[in-house]
């Protein structure tokens, strides 16, 4: 897995190796940018994941997760701080995020 010294780098060497969808949190699932397709936690592998700190604070804290879809062609990158696991999101999800 390579490393990635910011965010930024992290989602272009992403792109770069073809996790090209933008993906959005959802309380049930993550959406895909550009259509109506929810992937539920199913549906989805995360098959590489990035943690970062802000630079004033540590507790300011971003993940990167390199998401893909098997069966659907789908790869995508979910950009999220570490803090998502709040009340909204469904166990499923929870569970699915909170083991990267």
């Amino acid at each position: 897995m390579p490393s990635y010294p910011t965010l930024s780098a992290a989602v272009d060497g992403l792109r770069t190796r073809g996790y090209t969808t933008d993906l959005s949190l959802e309380e049930n699932g993550l959406r895909c940018s550009g259509n109506e397709l929810l992937l539920h936690p199913e549906d989805f592998h995360i098959d590489e994941f990035y943690r970062f700190e802000g630079e004033s604070d540590p507790a300011d804290e971003s993940i990167v997760y390199a998401i893909s879809a098997p069966g659907r062609s789908i790869k995508g990158v979910l950009v999220n701080g570490l803090g998502i696991y709040g009340s909204s999101l469904t166990q499923a999800m929870v569970a699915k995020l909170a083991t990267h």
